[in-house]
């Protein structure tokens, strides 16, 4: 009889798993994580042109990063942000400001790059208009006063941006993004609750400007609703970075208290398996999740509160399956109540990327938590 169950049970799963994914989904692209140190490492650590041994990205924690850019004149710090934007813009502990130099010259640097490619003879057209589109993208975030924590140009790219000041904002965010965001829908206009940045745009407004918040899409996130998103590898690639990003968050921003995480759809699942300490995170928010990777709230630090957002009724996340079997399925619902995390309302939301759209309960919630309220 229990065998029977048990067949029944995985039976059961398939099906509900191959309904919500789709027949096609299985065959979607299969993607990559990006991981380990930032492009140009080797000739970074390599360098001792200034002097100095910088650390090494691929072993040195974000608190021996920092120390070592305290020992450095703004003359030296700049000088190694122009010779290595891209390890500098992306070295956790690094200061904040020297990021967002080092990322300027960075996406000027592939930018030029791109447009040459886009005129290059022995590329075919359909590559000169990925290289027109990557360029113009790269446009769009050298505009304005745009501040931006991280750029990687690796596999479909990655970012993160900062909406109000870090270095002196009482109290920070960041919004940790679930399928389908990287370098190109970042900040999309269509759907734009449904992208990291505007998410942060949204939160900040909420808090009148309260908090300092950063759009993070920094890991590889699964392409559409096959096999990347209903396994869990590269939410554990993710988990790896989100770790990193906090912990140096902790040694270069001086806030009242670590940030509060909000992580939308399979985010959650990322931000499950990092398990972020008191020491990086003052409160998990979850919303849209699928689960998050752990049996329950019990599973995460118990001096980080996880509170979990009521899915609204549109929302199509609430047909997947909540199991975790054979490496498929991120596990039970947080918003159960047996999961042990803290409800929060969605009044007003709607859809799967609503619930940081004005004027939803969510996003007041939201707002009240980020605050320390």
């Amino acid at each position: 009889m229990r065998r029977f169950r048990t067949r029944r049970a995985i039976a059961a799963t398939a099906v509900a798993l191959a309904a919500v994914l789709g027949a096609g989904g299985w065959a979607a692209d299969t993607q990559t994580a990006v991981t380990g140190p930032p492009p140009g490492s080797a000739a970074w650590t390599a360098d001792t042109a200034l002097g100095l041994h910088p650390p090494d990205p691929a072993t040195s924690t974000p608190a021996r990063v920092a120390s070592f850019f305290a020992g450095l004149t703004p003359a030296q710090q700049d000088a190694l942000a122009v010779r290595h934007p891209l390890v500098v813009g992306n070295l956790d502990g690094a200061p904040v400001r020297l990021r967002y130099r080092a990322n300027t010259l960075a996406l000027t640097a592939e930018r030029t790059r791109e447009l040459a490619r886009a005129t290059a003879p022995a590329l075919t057209p359909q590559d000169q208009q990925a290289a027109r589109t990557r360029a113009e993208r790269y446009r769009t975030l050298l505009e304005g006063d745009r501040q931006i924590l991280a750029f990687d140009p690796r596999g479909r790219g990655q970012v993160a941006e900062v909406f109000g000041d870090l270095t002196t904002a009482a109290r920070t965010a960041v919004i940790v993004p679930g399928s389908d965001i990287d370098l190109m829908t970042f900040d999309r206009t269509t759907d734009p609750y449904g992208t990291p940045a505007g998410m942060a745009r949204a939160l900040r407004q909420a808090t009148d400007g309260g908090t300092a918040v950063i759009a993070w899409a920094g890991y590889t996130t699964p392409v559409g609703l096959g096999v990347d998103a209903a396994t869990e590898d590269l939410a554990r690639a993710g988990a790896t970075r989100l770790g990193r990003l906090l912990d140096g968050l902790a040694v270069s921003t001086r806030p009242q208290a670590p940030p509060t995480v909000f992580c939308h759809s399979y985010g959650s699942v990322v931000c499950g398996l990092a398990r972020p300490t008191p020491a990086q995170a003052s409160a998990l928010v979850v919303l849209g999740s699928p689960g998050m990777g752990v049996g329950s709230a019990a599973d995460l630090d118990p001096g980080v509160p996880l509170w979990a957002t009521t899915r609204n009724g549109s929302d199509w996340i609430g047909d997947v399956p909540n199991v975790r079997l054979f490496g498929l399925g991120h596990g039970a619902d947080p918003t159960g109540p047996g999961f042990g995390a803290r409800p929060l309302p969605s009044a007003g939301s709607h859809g799967h990327t609503g619930y940081f759209a004005p004027g939803t309960a969510s996003l007041a919630a939201y707002a009240a938590v980020a605050l320390g309220r």
